[in-house]
């Protein structure tokens, strides 16, 4: 990462060129040499002269903003979709039509422009939800910008600024950094100021514990984790301090290269497998919707276009404009017909009703289409530290000395997070600790350095996880007997019973923590007036080997012998083998030569450190998630751990949650991420049954992993709270974040966040993502079939030559107002009992299956026929199964006349007689040809009544793929009965609600029509319960020629 490849001088001649990275690795040389290059001291550091030079060379120490799309490219975007391209010329054409049959004036006038109207409405609310959503995609990106630090302490012309912006960092600057600093920038660390240095880079590089920082230079191939003497910007100093060198600024840092990364994610963002059956949908209805209007402008070609024959050739051609503009008004009627302008409404609704669900459950959805892609999602890679694991560190049992020689006792904690009242200590002596107890608690709370806090409800600590997880342990340990101090502390303070232990024996120094030593210890002023070294040990191995005495319950001494030595490796031993983190407790009188310890593992007093007398063992342990993993695996979904962690961590964790089996080979199932590049087959390597596991793992092998699983069709959900996984996040299907632990980098590039840091919630999403996609299926068929229908309605009325039975407007209102509510209500069907006990659906299944488009196409032609037949009924009976229809006075014709109602101007003494519709009378004296324009009123009005009432009973239908009404009756949805209560009352207002009326072209109906309508509706319910009982037949059939495709995918 260190820049300096080239000559100093020469760039500042050149003025331009910019060092390449790859040439000098500051990792692999040692401080000295990184000076030189860098041309700087560490006594003066830049001069002002030379830092104009480097600004003007690499620029400003901040991250790049990409280039926003423009306004009008944005709204271009919207209308790149096939269905809204389809809609947008439907309406262009009506609102033409609408000006040409402007002299007719009138309702006819009204109605026209009520229908282009109301589709550039829909058109300009899409385009208004798209581009809101597009700005707000990438607020990824600022987080990013967030991260960095602000300030920084800076050498520079041999004086220190405190508080430089971090943003004016240029390469070669020193920089001071001390205990709370974020890094400003990638440096080399030059010099330790204090003992130790201690970097939380988490985030970054997936690693669980904060590491230590060296000055000392590591192999130019160490992988980020390895760079043991590099700090890297946006991380965070934990302990210690240091003076380091600025290698790389802005977009040349691990942080910039994330950057890069989560840019390049998001120009590779696809589409969800539902936006993609609907674009497909979309395309195959254009083609539809072209034949049929082509077929249709065939079939009536002849009614305004005609021409005669001489000599073999046509000739004397005429050409009606009046009736081509009505036939070309019907082909709109079709593409209104055929388009499912409510699809997109209905889908958002129960996508959004979804989220709601799904917050509930604590998965807050940040992108809607996320809801659905959950629903086929077939592998779930997931970070390891704050994701399976909860990163809150908590105390699981505590081993302490016995009453005799040879005897050991052991407690188990309860809890897992922060919080002191979380759990007990079982079988607890409460008020009645010994000797040896309270040891263990005054090394739990003094030798420590983090604190817990509540914060908006949740317990956080500052300072390391491990040591937090003591503190709560020191609280649930609690106060010895008699103690007087207990009373003089606040009841609201979380850590009353650890400060109660400050205040009655004081800390005097610290020896700070050092990973090669693996120790951290305090000198304490013992209220006894005696003096004694407190030290906690990671390696309790170690401090075992150099103890010589333990410590029994009565405050005795004895020496430890052999018996009790292998009796507590084998203690330590049993409580490795279940991932848990040991630590040794030791205390020590102070030795006089230790007021000159500095930390130094050559210095004679460090043997002394680490011989004490006293052993106890205090075990951590994480949350695991093993129940989830289970339903993963029964659900038939592959579970993959993707970590920064080291590889035997990760190996123990993934054995402990269930991703691998105890006893299990992992071999060839475990790799590290550059073991994971050099493999021939990678693809074939991440098809192997069962878990796998990639420790050690950096951003570009994540991105990796999941283009090739994407590649191999896979639908991928991604888990993670760091920097380090925001650029996966953005390229997975889901990216899935954490709420807790979560950087705000990793929430705003997902697409869902987990409120409680769960895994488990993860798997309750997919189940209910499962339901949400089947009832989406449901009313996506019930709206398609009715489209059909209305598409069969109109071809029909073309093909028979009949006067047009509805006008565009109509089958508006039908497609988005009295469709919507119960296609939104079959969204609240009740989910499968064993959805979780199925695999996955497959991305590229069939959204409408041949047998579906079967079942509908007949429902739909049934649909052109009832509202066909009903308006020629009107028009040549007087009565339909004994339902009389002569009340309103209206006259009869045969069918041929109504065939052939455009030659009526031609029939001589053709008359007709007035009739009523509600309290108005239509007459015709003048001019009985309006008996087929503005006399088509009430049969008009009975079409769309009949196509209302089909596709309500219809909605009813859609309870059940093949399940009959019988066994799956209405109310086990309630609210589908509800919204269809209100689409008849939407209905019925526009039917006497006078300008509604006026405005939709329809009359109020009598009882014995309305008997009709549900005459001819009801019958829907009777033939697809018939199409279900055959589809129950020939289930096993239809499912078992498919499954041969489904498992060569799998293999």
């Amino acid at each position: 990462m260190g820049k300096g490849g080239e000559d100093l001088v020469n760039k500042q001649t050149n003025g331009s060129e910019s060092v390449k990275s790859d040439t000098f690795h500051a990792w692999a040389k040692d401080d000295r040499e990184c000076e030189e290059k860098f041309g700087v001291s560490c006594e003066k550091g830049l001069t002002t002269e030379e830092v104009l030079k480097r600004h003007q060379i690499y620029g400003l120490n901040e991250l790049e903003k990409p280039e926003g799309k423009s306004i009008f490219k944005l709204i271009l975007e919207q209308f790149n979709d096939t269905l809204v391209c389809i809609l947008l010329a439907a309406a262009v054409i009506s609102f033409v039509l609408a000006f040409v049959d402007g002299e007719e004036g009138g309702e006819m006038g009204i109605t026209a422009f009520v229908e282009p109207l109301v589709n550039f409405l829909i058109l300009i609310v899409n385009a208004i939800v798209g581009i809101w959503q597009e700005t707000n995609a990438e607020k990824a990106l600022e987080a990013l910008k967030e991260i960095k630090s602000q300030k920084a302490t800076v050498m520079r012309d041999g004086n220190k600024i405190s508080s430089l912006p971090a943003k004016e960092l240029v390469p070669g600057d020193i920089v001071e950094l001390r205990v709370g600093d974020k890094v400003p920038a990638d440096m080399r660390v030059v010099a330790l100021i204090s003992s130790t240095l201690r970097i939380e880079q988490g985030s970054l590089t997936g690693e669980s514990e904060a590491v230590s920082k060296t000055t000392k230079p590591v192999e130019e191939n160490a992988d980020i984790q390895g760079k043991k003497c590099m700090v890297f910007a946006g991380t965070t100093v934990v302990n210690g301090n240091c003076i380091c060198l600025v290698t790389d600024t802005g977009m040349s840092t691990e942080i910039g290269r994330v950057h890069s990364q989560i840019q390049e994610a998001a120009q590779h963002e696809e589409d969800t497998p539902l936006k993609k059956k609907l674009n497909e949908f979309g395309e195959a209805l254009t083609m539809i919707i072209g034949l049929i209007c082509a077929l249709v402008w065939l079939i009536n070609v002849k009614y305004f276009l005609s021409w005669e024959y001489v000599d073999g050739w046509p000739k004397n051609f005429k050409f009606s404009f009046e009736k081509c503009t009505y036939y070309f008004e019907i082909t709109v009627a079709l593409a209104v017909a055929a388009i499912p302008e409510g699809l997109p409404a209905v889908i958002t609704t129960c996508l959004a009703l979804g989220t709601r669900k799904m917050a509930q459950k604590n998965a807050l959805v940040r992108k809607l289409p996320s809801v659905e892609t959950l629903g086929c999602t077939t592998f779930i890679c997931s970070d390891k530290t704050g994701t399976l694991t909860t990163n809150q560190m908590a105390v699981s049992k505590l081993v302490a000395m016995g009453s005799r020689i040879g005897t050991l006792r052991s407690f188990s904690v309860e809890g897992t997070s922060f919080d002191p009242r979380d759990g007990k200590i079982e079988d607890w002596p409460a008020g009645r600790m010994d000797a040896n107890l309270q040891m263990i608690a005054k090394i739990a709370a003094i030798c420590n350095d983090a604190n817990v806090e509540k914060s908006d409800n949740q317990f956080v600590t500052r300072g390391m996880p491990t040591e937090a997880a003591l503190k709560v342990l020191g609280e649930k340990m609690g106060f010895p007997e008699g103690s007087t101090k207990a009373s003089t502390l606040a009841d609201g303070d979380v850590l009353r019973c650890c400060r109660l232990w400050s205040e009655l024996e004081q800390r005097l120094a610290t020896l700070e923590f050092d990973r090669d030593r693996k120790s951290m210890g305090v000198m304490v002023d013992f209220s006894s007036g005696r003096k004694l070294l407190l030290v906690k040990v990671c390696a309790v191995e170690n401090v075992l080997e150099r103890s010589t005495h333990i410590q029994l319950l009565d405050d005795s001494t004895p020496e430890l012998d052999q018996y009790l030595r292998d009796l507590i490796l084998q203690s330590l031993h049993d409580l490795s083998m279940g991932a848990l983190r040991c630590l040794g407790f030791a205390y020590a009188d102070v030795p006089s030569d230790f007021a000159t310890y500095d930390g130094s593992e050559h210095h004679p007093a460090h043997q002394e450190l680490l011989n004490p007398s006293n052993y106890s063992s205090i075990e951590s342990n994480l949350t695991f998630v093993r129940q989830a993993i289970a339903d993963c695996r029964t659900a038939v979904i592959r579970v993959m751990v993707i970590t920064g962690d080291n590889k035997s961590t990760a190996e123990a964790i993934c054995r402990e949650i269930g991703v691998f089996e105890a006893d299990e080979d992992i071999s060839t199932r475990s790799l590290t991420g550059k073991e994971f590049m050099d493999v021939q087959d990678q693809k074939n390597h991440l098809r192997q049954i069962g878990g796998l596991l990639f420790s050690r793992a950096e951003p570009k092998h994540k991105q990796e992993i999941v283009r090739l699983l994407k590649e191999d069709g896979k639908v991928v959900a991604m888990t993670g709270d760091g920097v380090n996984d925001a650029h996966a996040l953005k390229l997975v299907d889901i990216g899935v974040a954490m709420g807790i632990s979560g950087t705000e980098v990793a929430k705003e590039a997902s697409d869902m966040v987990l409120a409680d840091d769960n895994f488990s919630t993860i798997v309750a999403a997919v189940g209910e993502g499962r339901s949400i996609y089947n009832n989406m299926k449901a009313f996506i068929r019930y709206m398609i079939s009715s489209n059909i229908g209305e598409v069969a309605s109109i071809f029909l009325t073309a093909a028979l030559g009949i006067p047009e039975g509805m006008i565009p407007v109509q089958l508006l209102w039908v497609n988005l107002v009295t469709d919507g509510p119960p296609a939104t209500a079959l969204g609240f069907n009740p989910p499968d009992k064993d959805i979780m006990k199925k695999p996955p659906r497959r991305s590229d299944d069939s959204l409408i299956t041949p047998w579906i488009l079967f079942r509908y196409m007949v429902i739909g032609m049934y649909v052109g026929v009832a509202t066909v037949g009903v308006f020629i009924i009107w028009y040549t009976h007087s009565s339909f199964m004994g339902i009389d229809l002569s009340q309103d006075g209206h006259s009869l014709m045969s069918y041929s006349q109504l065939a052939n109602w455009g030659q009526c101007s031609s029939w001589e003494g053709f008359k007709v007689s007035p009739f009523t519709a509600g309290s108005q009378t239509f007459s015709f004296d003048s001019n009985p040809c309006e008996y087929f324009h503005q006399g088509k009123i009430k049969a008009s009005t009975l079409s769309l009544s009949v196509l209302v009432a089909i596709e309500m009973f219809n909605s009813l239908n859609a309870l059940s793929e093949d399940g009959s009404l019988v066994t799956m009756p209405p109310w086990v949805n309630p609210w589908l009965l509800l919204a269809m209560a209100v689409s008849f009352g939407l209905h019925f207002v526009i039917f006497y609600v006078p300008f509604m009326a006026q405005v939709f072209g329809i009359v109020p109906l009598n009882l014995n029509e309305w008997l009709l309508v549900l005459a001819v509706s009801l019958p829907v319910i009777l033939i697809d319960e018939v199409l279900k009982f055959v589809g129950r037949l020939t289930s096993g059939y239809r499912y078992s020629t498919r499954a041969p495709s489904a498992k060569q995918k799998t293999e």
